[in-house]
């Protein structure tokens, strides 16, 4: 018995199956000088594998431009020798990618348990809307509004008091499958939703006026197979015909300027748009819900990381929306509200000029239908862990960002159209 419960231990530590298959990954930051050091950096990634996590694709590095990027342990001094002697200013942003896996989980002991200070794997989150409604049934209904590729059913999570024709806030997470705080932030948002009814007034307020669509997890597949296999993957997992190349960026498959600027037409890329616009099941499912409630929703907000952005449309071209002094004004308030609590700096506007065009998008997507409050938080951080942020910052990252969210929540009920 001793001895099981010994190999349970041991199999609790490593819940984080890749292990050591990090080991010795660096994390680069560049900031190329001119077109010269751009061309390096695309050379980079044309002989070797590398993998972009800010901006996303080798094709959106322009100069002046901070670049994040990760490469394999056996090419990283390779990569130091080759930036040192073209010049290129840059610095180690993780050393070792494999140790910051590791701390990533504060606690070494995963228990078995849902928890909202912890990364929790897709079993505890679908366990856990079926909890959350079960116990707030007043307040909490699950639905499914689709299946995965891998046949995972994609749990909604409906709140708000009853009543006729409410206005509707649409929010998900879990679009890239790597940004782990993403998921993390939804569940938080209903927990705080579900234990500050009836106490706080504002959220009372909230749930009274409007109703809340919550999807925790969008591309719950790609999520999946970070937590058994590959934590730094992005993508779907759908498979591409006449390609060995797995996957489609689910943010990209959207039909808004659908495969032009910022999306890739190759499988093997990570910014790959798919074979048409939502030709992802997840990315259907998600258009077909709003498609159904365009009349009632009335903003649309999605969660990824990392960068502390708050962007609004448009992502597919650099042209602004028509309501951009509004739009402007209500990310410039919320930002603040957010820096109110631990002085998070984030920066806010359309999203092609403030980080880099990105066609496709559900955000740009969302606001073509007609929804006219169309935002995309980036939370943190800024590159320090960038995509393996420490279980210790989930909840301040969830505390500054609730007030963000509450923010344009009231604005909208307070410009209901």
């Amino acid at each position: 018995m001793w001895a099981l419960l010994v190999l349970i231990g041991a199999a609790a530590v490593s819940a984080h199956p890749q292990d050591l298959a990090f080991d010795g990954q660096k994390v680069f930051r560049v900031i190329p000088q001119n077109d010269e050091q751009v061309e390096i950096i695309n050379s980079l990634a044309s002989n070797m594998q590398v993998d972009f996590w800010q901006p996303d694709s080798v094709t959106l590095v322009m100069p002046k431009m901070q670049v994040d990027f990760r490469v394999e342990a056996d090419k990283s001094f390779e990569v130091e020798d080759l930036l040192k002697e073209s010049g290129v200013e840059y610095r180690v942003l993780i050393d070792n990618l494999q140790a910051a896996l590791d701390a990533q989980f504060d606690s070494k002991v995963r228990t078995a348990r849902h928890s909202y200070e912890k990364y929790n794997n897709w079993e505890m989150i679908a366990a856990w809307t079926a909890d959350i409604a079960a116990q707030n049934p007043d307040l909490v209904s699950r639905s499914v509004i689709g299946e995965t590729y891998e046949g995972r059913p994609m749990y909604l999570l409906k709140m708000g008091k009853s009543g006729p024709n409410k206005a509707a806030i649409f929010m998900d997470c879990g679009f890239h499958a790597r940004e782990w705080i993403s998921p993390a932030f939804c569940q938080w948002f209903v927990k705080e939703a579900v234990e500050t009814y009836g106490k706080d007034t504002f959220m009372t307020t909230l749930l009274n006026s409007l109703d809340f669509y919550v999807l925790p997890v969008v591309n719950i597949d790609g999520y999946v197979y970070t937590w058994t296999n590959d934590r730094m993957w992005r993508k779907t997992r759908s498979k591409n015909a006449g390609s060995r190349c797995i996957g489609t960026d689910p943010n990209r498959n959207f039909n808004a300027g659908w495969c032009t600027l910022g999306a890739s037409k190759k499988p093997c890329d990570s910014t790959y748009c798919g074979s048409a616009p939502e030709s992802e099941k997840e990315t259907k499912a998600l258009a077909d819900f709003i498609r159904e409630h365009l009349s009632t929703i009335k903003a649309y907000l999605t969660i990824h990381s990392y960068s502390q952005l708050l962007l609004f449309p448009y992502s597919y071209a650099y042209k602004l929306p028509s309501n951009y002094d509004e739009l402007n004004a209500i990310a410039h308030a919320a930002s603040k509200q957010l820096a109110s609590l631990y002085n998070t700096e984030y920066t806010y506007g359309p999203a092609a000029t403030t980080i880099y065009p990105a066609a496709g998008s559900s955000d740009d997507w969302a606001y073509d239908q007609g929804i006219k409050y169309s935002f995309t938080f980036e939370l943190r951080d800024t590159g320090r862990y960038g995509f393996i942020l420490p279980e210790s910052q989930i909840k301040p990252t969830c505390e500054e960002t609730l007030l963000a969210v509450k923010y344009i929540a009231n604005y909208v009920l307070e410009h209901l159209y």
